[in-house]
């Protein structure tokens, strides 16, 4: 298994301080926000991480990281020349995946508390797995609908009318075949490859697993000025305890 972050991204809600540096560099409470996801991957007991940003922040991982030895994984770069979708990532990263697995995790998403399930996914060989979170404005993400058995039936990215209020956070696992789907995947309205398309893909070939997180489990995402603010609050009364 392989692990990617993608740290990339314009970053227009947290304009100014993006034309210095990568949002994923801003501080939540003692730690870089970066940390957190590259965490979980190490947690998950992956070793060969792939960091995906921008030409003007790469050097800045590099700095921060360097090639991962003292954390004891294995850490690659890779230059994203412009925001082309989270998809994109496994066009990208296709040489360093090679014929593996691949975890994609968001490096502005954070997950704090109990995620033994997410270790038990890393297990599964084939298809793919991502997670289904409740919001209370599913609006804003893609969105899982669920049958009366519980089973996935349909995705929508951001939706007006949301037929379910569970969000699908930025966490994936995925097959070897997330390379070729990604790179037969035609652009969206917004010009980029989206993530809902391969996951809608899976799907439709049967080979998409929907764990639901349940209680126990916080997902921050820190896309906003007030979310890193609570973030770094969050961490701060339990760091604090």
């Amino acid at each position: 298994m392989k692990g990617i972050i993608l740290a990339g991204g314009t970053g227009s809600r947290m304009y100014p301080i993006t034309k210095v540096y990568s949002k994923q560099l801003a501080l939540i409470y003692d730690k870089p926000l970066i940390y957190y996801p590259l965490s979980l991957l190490m947690l998950g007991g992956i070793k060969d991480i792939l960091i995906i940003s921008n030409e003007q922040t790469i050097p800045l991982y590099q700095r921060l990281f360097e090639e991962g030895k003292h954390l004891g994984i294995n850490i690659s770069y890779r230059i994203q020349e412009e925001p082309g979708g989270i998809a994109e990532a496994f066009i990208l990263g296709e040489e360093f995946i090679e014929d593996d697995n691949v975890t994609l995790i968001l490096g502005d998403n954070i997950f704090y508390g109990y995620f033994d399930f997410f270790y038990e996914a890393l297990k599964k060989n084939t298809g793919a797995t991502i997670f289904g979170y409740r919001v209370q404005d599913p609006e804003r993400y893609g969105i899982i609908e669920f049958d009366e058995n519980g089973k996935a039936i349909s995705i929508e990215e951001k939706p007006k009318k949301p037929k379910s209020h569970f969000a699908v956070p930025g966490l994936y696992i995925y097959d070897n075949d997330v390379c070729s789907i990604a790179k037969n995947l035609k652009p969206s309205a917004r010009g980029e490859l989206e993530i809902t398309d391969v996951n809608r893909e899976y799907l439709n070939r049967g080979k998409l697993n929907v764990i639901r997180i349940g209680r126990g489990v916080a997902w921050l995402d820190t896309g906003t000025p007030e979310a890193l603010l609570k973030a770094s609050s969050f961490f701060g009364v339990i760091e604090d305890r």
